[in-house]
């Protein structure tokens, strides 16, 4: 989208005239105005069949002829570009007579309709006039005289006085084109959460992707690196690890599938928890790995792998006991590898059967940290003497993940989606959710912070739960952080603070999440990708 441009901010940028060569700029003015009559293009009179040389002549004869004087029109209804636009086009299509323009009610003006932005007359040069220019230039034109003179004084007073207007107005203006750019954006990103999608299909689900758009996924999986950022989130792996290990009768003798595998960690914790077979399925290049792992830990009597999606290929049993997987994703549903899991689910698991984790908590927090706020946010605002406020757009909109101290906490903890894997919808991935946080600390609040708990609790003897908040041993999911643009002050959060959240999958990239807070009436969209 071309970035909207005021047109009188170049008029604005000039430099005020050396008011000790009076002369020279009132012949400049005069020249503009010679101009304006020697080069304009032949112009139809607004009341009358008359056709006149230019522009000002035009003026001139509507000023004579007609009793009409464009200029006070435009300063009697405060008419901007678009506002001088529509009226042009209504006196032309309506053919009103002039007394009936000076006579209208404070109501709505009868050119309030933007049908009236189509040219009546084409290529008409009244509507190629800058209304501000033209109240300006009547201001201005005024006889040459002695720089010394009292006249020449008071003209270039009023030209000063002009000029500052001129430049207060298009100061006004573009901060107003800058506000509605930003309304603009939201309204984009509003259009993009609620765009029709091409394919058939839930939702944009990740199973509707073909291999070469899901590639760099999967890609960023085949690298050790990541696997072992997981394997040593000792958190993560150890609930896994104990879940199974404490409940082996829940595994005792059962057809076990794991979803995403990787180095095949929850398959081996599996079939040493006593599971008859585990079929462990992964796309990625990892998968030849953890078939050397699983045969250095002679378990390939009991784990199968399979390369490829769970969407593409077909297991060699029909129906499964347990269906684990580690597929949680910043936020808990970024990547949106849920998807396959519930595929997995609704085509293979048997009665009575489970998904593990089957639990999930998705909370937010209220988050007071000033220093973090004026490192990445207030910093725009002077960088190194200059001002690039404008970068804020660009900063806040992306989500923040990192670990969030605890002591910056000043509410606590309101919990906005509970998902229960063994029945949740794919459609129920996309939600909108009021909150209330109940403030616990005065300082203002500067972010909202995000993060999730897992619970395998069916048919368990022994719970276990992790979480990934703040307040506990940090994992490698961290927390995801909504930078406020402008903090809230204490009073305005005073003992709570509501709002409301929206999530949604980037129908660009369904691995992908927009979010949406609502709060104080503030609306900021944050992509998580």
């Amino acid at each position: 989208m071309a970035e909207y441009t005021d047109p009188q901010a170049d008029g604005a940028a000039e430099e005020m005239p050396e008011l000790s060569d009076g002369d020279d700029d009132l012949d400049d003015e005069e020249e503009q105005w010679q101009w304006m009559e020697e080069d304009g293009q032949p112009v139809t009179c607004l009341f009358c069949d008359r056709l006149l040389s230019s522009v000002p002549t035009t003026l001139q004869h509507c000023t004579t002829e007609h009793q009409f004087n464009l200029r006070d029109v435009i300063r009697k209804y405060n008419l901007d570009d678009y506002g001088y636009i529509k009226m042009i086009n209504y006196i032309r299509s309506s053919k009103c007579g002039p007394s009936c323009l000076m006579g209208l009610p404070d109501a709505a003006l009868p050119w309030e309709s933007e049908d009236f932005l189509r040219p009546v007359v084409q290529d008409d040069p009244l509507l190629q006039t800058d209304p501000e220019e033209l109240c300006a230039s009547e201001q201005t034109r005024v006889p040459a005289c002695s720089s010394s003179g009292p006249q020449s004084h008071d003209a270039l007073l009023r030209r000063a006085q002009a000029a500052e207007e001129r430049a207060n107005r298009s100061e006004e203006a573009l901060a107003r084109a800058m506000d509605d750019l930003h309304k603009l954006r939201l309204l984009a990103q509003g259009l993009v959460l609620n765009a029709e999608t091409n394919r058939s299909g839930n939702l944009g689900s990740v199973a509707e992707l073909r291999e070469d758009e899901d590639e760099a996924y999967f890609s960023s999986y085949g690298h050790y690196g990541i696997h072992e950022e997981m394997l040593k989130d000792k958190v993560r792996t150890e609930s896994y690890r104990d879940f199974m290990y404490h409940n082996p009768d829940v595994f005792r003798d059962k057809v076990v599938l794991d979803v995403g595998c990787g180095t095949g960690i929850l398959s081996m914790f599996a079939a040493r928890a006593g599971a008859k077979k585990v079929i462990a399925v992964d796309q990625s290049e990892i998968i030849y790995q953890a078939m050397d792992i699983v045969r250095s830990n002679r378990l390939e009597d009991k784990i199968t792998l399979i390369k490829g999606r769970i969407e593409d290929i077909k297991l060699p049993v029909e129906k499964v006991d347990i269906i684990i997987s580690e597929w949680m994703g910043y936020f808990l549903l970024f990547e949106s590898m849920l998807d396959s899991v519930l595929y997995a689910r609704d085509l293979y698991l048997a009665e009575g059967g489970s998904v593990y984790p089957d639990l999930c908590n998705i909370s937010l927090a209220a988050v007071g940290d000033t220093q973090k706020h004026q490192d990445r946010i207030a910093f725009w605002d002077d960088v190194y003497g200059f001002n690039m406020a404008c970068m804020k757009k660009a900063v806040v909109p992306e989500a923040v993940v990192e670990v969030v101290k605890a002591d910056t906490l000043i509410s606590g903890p309101a919990v906005i989606q509970t998902i229960d894997c063994n029945s949740v919808c794919l459609s129920e991935l996309e939600f909108t959710s009021d909150f209330c946080l109940k403030i616990t600390n005065t300082s203002d609040c500067t972010a909202i912070v995000g993060y999730f708990d897992i619970f395998f609790d069916k048919g368990c003897s022994n719970k276990v739960m992790f979480s990934t908040g703040p307040q506990v041993t940090k994992t490698h999911w961290k927390q995801t952080v909504f930078l406020l643009e402008k903090p809230l002050s204490s009073k305005q959060v005073s003992e709570e603070l509501q709002g409301k959240i929206s999530l949604r999958k980037n129908k660009k990239d369904p691995r992908s999440l927009l979010v949406t807070l609502d709060v104080r009436d503030r609306k900021q969209t944050y992509s998580l990708q």
